[in-house]
């Protein structure tokens, strides 16, 4: 059994369904001890871009304040942490940092879709054969792992690159690489095993397991349902075990954004 999820969304990001609420009574009675809410972080983005998967900036005070009060109310239930899923770019990052430590945030992931943001840029979840794109993908993950500002990497093999295993192994074995030496766990995202995504993939995690790095588990729940121990999520312990992941109970050191 682990104890703890980092990774829960809210109906906020356009793309997910059910009440805080329920996602919290789910995580309890899954038996969690930890349930952190991680939604994708609003952007500072042009006025005349408007992002169908994240929340809007004005709607940042509401996210947190409706946490706060299910924090107190819960509080002999279950430690409820309030966190986001946030997409490092160069352009916006700082920016958003500078808002998001206006609130009583407790932890980032970083969820990288994007190279080099969403304006104007790559989904890294289309298919690829090109070799720039997993370079382009890789290259600008490390930079945002190196803010030291995120607690975890989510969906590190996200990237979806058809082409050769050497060329995918040259360049993504520098993302675990850079994990480990930075400290950063990399995500076992659950969400593949519900609807079958091109991740979590052995050709990622199996070359991984060789540099010893940590790993965490993330359910990455857009509903209440989501949010299940390992073993509801058919085929994830047979993924960890043959891959050699050992998460224990999940816990994860979290980071502040300072």
């Amino acid at each position: 059994m682990i104890t703890a999820n980092y990774h829960t969304h809210t109906v906020r990001c356009h793309h997910a369904s059910g009440t805080e609420r329920e996602y919290i009574e789910q995580a309890i009675a899954e038996g969690f001890k930890t349930l952190g809410f991680s939604d994708h972080t609003p952007q500072p983005y042009p006025d005349d871009f408007r992002s169908g998967v994240r929340m809007t900036m004005d709607e940042l005070e509401g996210y947190v304040d409706t946490l706060l009060a299910l924090r107190e109310e819960y509080k002999d239930r279950i430690k409820l942490l309030i966190g986001f899923e946030v997409e490092y770019t160069l352009k916006y990052f700082e920016p958003l940092m500078k808002e998001l430590r206006n609130y009583p945030i407790d932890y980032i992931i970083q969820g990288q879709h994007y190279v080099p943001d969403e304006v104007a840029g790559l989904y890294v979840g289309f298919k690829t054969a090109e070799e720039k794109d997993v370079k382009a993908y890789v290259e600008h993950t490390i930079e945002g792992m190196k803010t030291g500002l995120f607690s975890y990497l989510a969906h590190p093999d996200l990237i979806n690159y058809t082409g050769d295993d050497d060329t995918y192994r040259k360049h993504m074995s520098r993302l675990v690489e850079a994990a480990v030496d930075l400290n950063v766990p990399l995500e076992v995202n659950c969400y593949g095993f519900v609807d079958g995504r091109n991740y979590p993939c052995d050709r990622f995690f199996k070359m991984a397991s060789e540099y010893h790095p940590k790993f965490v588990i993330g359910c990455d729940a857009h509903k209440p349902g989501m949010i299940r121990q390992p073993e509801h999520f058919e085929g994830l312990n047979e993924f960890l075990s043959r891959n050699g992941i050992d998460v224990g109970d999940n816990v994860v050191e979290l980071r502040s954004i300072g």
